[in-house]
């Protein structure tokens, strides 16, 4: 009782200055991530904006960067909250005291959880931006991939439309006698033939909608058209540095958590006093002394000292710092596959649709009206048809190639979402089609 009372009473002051420090950090203020407002610069702009908006792998990862946001509020609160106690006791001295006692964090775990809270949710947030980016990627190659199958089936129909009108003009000109019955039974075979091509294009764009219908739902009844254009040319856009890549951001990010992984382990390692403040009274008989105490506890780490999860979060650090490096090397080498193919790929279609190779319409003209005025022969006119009928496809497999190496390369420079987004410049004369 003696020693109680010759506590000052200015450890409550102490006690309370404790708890004021415990109180709650102004958390960082988390990245926002902000659809562009910036207006519509296309229709294939629009359907990707609400896929975006629609799509439930986007509506998940928005709502994993909520969670994350959470968290890092939730990790720079204080570690410890105050404890109450109420004592009484009746016997040869009656004793009523009330205590309170809070652990105070003077090693610094409080920051360094914040600091590691702060970095996932840079984490989280590059992880919502690639996925974004990675939804509209696939549904944008999804797409060129069905623009294509529509083209081409609508080419095989002209085909089979052809090969109707060849099979209904060789049957009157058997009757006339102008060509022989095995060329007449060749015409028969082609139309068949062109039927079950025709089956067969039908199918691949029935697969390549179901593929689009995979990512964006029923969001859109009517899919943007394959522009007619040539995409723009891979100098029309300034691909960002890697170190700028929201791949590398991620990484980087994930970096920046391990290493203060690393302090939060290190502060572990340190005990955390425990200050507790007594005060009540005691009677004794007739007296009634006013008693105050003060005391600190603080545990030994002697059992577990902590070194090993220090250890293990080294470790972990190191780790994400090779993956960065990694990471770096992967992308430069992307970017100039990317680069080169889609080069590559314009090139040949530039080229393609400036030959005679792309004049499928005057071609077929022309192979009709000879064979009608009996300078080329059947086989002949059938051989020459098919090979335009085959060229003109692979025009068509090239255009959407090319498309997609396109896309490709805007993912592999970091400008997807902004050409999405209107923010990438386009010169006067690669604009995409409306």
């Amino acid at each position: 009782m003696s020693v109680l009372r010759s506590v000052p009473i200015g450890a409550v002051c102490l006690l309370y200055a404790a708890m004021l420090s415990a109180a709650p950090l102004s958390p960082p203020s988390p990245p926002v991530v902000a659809l562009s407002t910036s207006p519509v610069s296309s229709p294939l702009q629009e359907a990707v904006r609400r896929i975006w908006q629609a799509s439930p792998e986007v509506q998940a990862a928005r709502a994993a960067l909520d969670a994350a946001r959470a968290r890092a509020r939730a990790a720079a609160q204080p570690l410890y909250n105050p404890s109450l106690s109420l004592d009484a006791e009746n016997a040869d001295v009656n004793r009523r005291t009330a205590g309170i006692s809070l652990a105070l964090d003077l090693s610094g775990k409080r920051r360094a959880r914040a600091s590691q809270g702060e970095a996932e949710l840079l984490a989280a947030e590059a992880a919502y931006n690639l996925l974004r980016r990675d939804v509209a990627a696939r549904w944008l190659k999804a797409w060129s991939t069905a623009a294509l199958a529509a083209r081409q089936s609508e080419l095989g129909q002209r085909r089979l439309t052809l090969m109707q009108r060849f099979d209904d003009l060789a049957a009157q000109r058997l009757k006339v006698g102008d060509i022989s019955s095995p060329e007449r039974d060749l015409a028969g075979l082609a139309l068949g033939e062109a039927q079950v091509q025709q089956a067969t294009l039908a199918g691949n764009e029935a697969a390549a909608r179901a593929a689009l219908l995979a990512i964006s739902g029923d969001q859109l009844a009517a899919l943007p058209v394959l522009p007619s254009g040539l995409s723009p040319t891979a100098g029309s856009v300034t691909p960002l540095p890697v170190d700028e890549l929201p791949e590398l951001r991620q990484s980087r990010a994930q970096q920046a958590s391990a290493e203060a992984g690393v302090q939060v382990a290190r502060r572990a390692r340190i005990p955390d006093p425990t200050l507790s403040l007594t005060g009540g009274q005691v009677r004794s008989g007739p007296r009634t002394d006013q008693v105050i105490g003060l005391s600190v506890s603080i545990p030994l780490p002697v059992l577990n000292t902590g070194r090993a999860e220090v250890a293990a979060a080294r470790a972990e650090a190191d780790a994400a710092a090779a993956s960065v490096r990694s990471r770096q090397f992967v992308l430069r080498a992307g970017l100039q596959e990317a680069q080169a193919r889609y080069a590559a790929l314009r090139h040949a279609t530039e080229a393609f649709r400036s030959g005679r190779a792309a004049a499928f319409e005057d071609r077929t003209a022309l192979l009709e009206k000879l064979w009608r005025a009996g300078e080329i022969s059947t086989s002949d006119y059938l051989v020459q048809l098919k090979q335009s009928l085959d060229t003109a496809l692979s025009g068509q497999q090239l255009e959407s190639q090319t498309w997609q190496a396109w896309f490709d390369y805007l993912t592999a420079a970091g400008r997807l979402t902004d050409w999405l987004d209107g923010r990438t410049p386009v010169g006067p004369n690669q604009e995409i089609s409306r």
